[in-house]
């Protein structure tokens, strides 16, 4: 039986949505104030160092992020030029209009809702499939050489960890429980938003063993496998 295509608006709202809400939660790691995601440690510490805002650092990382593409020939999607404006877009907004978060219990509370949330959206901008985000597709492009996939994330991670540190970026619990947690939740969320990929007519069963075992994986299904 023929599988009907996904409709080309249910994939950008797919993807809209999940930048947007991937930025809120990013901005409400900031605003508890006990840690940020590795990648969020070093635009703090930017913005602390040198001015500009936590989200312009944002996107001027994913700007550099995607020159890093360059020598593993990874091409940017519809998707990933979006995710590299709108996430720093929306971080800049959140934290422009929303105070910071002083009561501990609150800051937990906020704090574990943007892990939460940040997982789910995460499910929500990569089931898109319209193109990973830059530091994704980095990951990915350097994995596809012949690098494990874990060792490159952990080493990509510790290394701006560690550089956002020294630039004053705030690490604390709040990393940890991101680190933790953050895996778990993608795991159960990117397989459940994944838009599966077009297939425009019915195949014989011959035919659909073949697809089976030559397509190409999408970046949400090399994840899912992955996570």
């Amino acid at each position: 039986m023929s599988r009907m295509r996904p409709p080309r608006v249910r994939r950008l709202i797919q993807l809209y949505v999940g930048l947007v809400l991937y930025g809120v939660s990013a901005s409400m790691l900031l605003l508890a104030g006990l840690g940020v995601d590795p990648w969020d440690v070093l635009h703090q510490g930017l913005s602390r160092r040198f001015g500009l805002g936590v989200g312009t650092w944002a996107i001027i990382v994913s700007g550099a992020v995607l020159l890093l593409w360059i020598p593993p020939r990874q091409r940017p999607g519809f998707g990933t030029l979006n995710n590299a404006l709108i996430v720093g877009l929306v971080i800049d907004l959140m934290l422009a209009i929303v105070p910071p978060v002083h009561f501990l219990p609150a800051q937990i509370v906020v704090m574990l809702g943007g892990v939460l949330l940040n997982g789910i959206a995460t499910g929500l901008y990569i089931g898109a499939g319209l193109g990973p985000g830059p530091r994704d597709g980095l990951m990915t492009g350097l994995a596809a050489r012949g690098h494990s996939i874990r060792i490159v994330r952990t080493s990509i991670e510790l290394t701006v960890l560690v550089t956002g540190w020294l630039l004053g970026g705030t690490v604390g619990v709040g990393t940890v429980v991101y680190a933790l947690g953050i895996g778990p939740i993608a795991h159960v969320t990117v397989p459940r938003f994944r838009i599966p990929l077009d297939e425009p007519r019915s195949a014989s069963p011959s035919e659909q063993d073949e697809q089976v075992h030559t397509r190409p994986r999408s970046q949400a299904e090399c994840i899912e496998s992955r996570v």
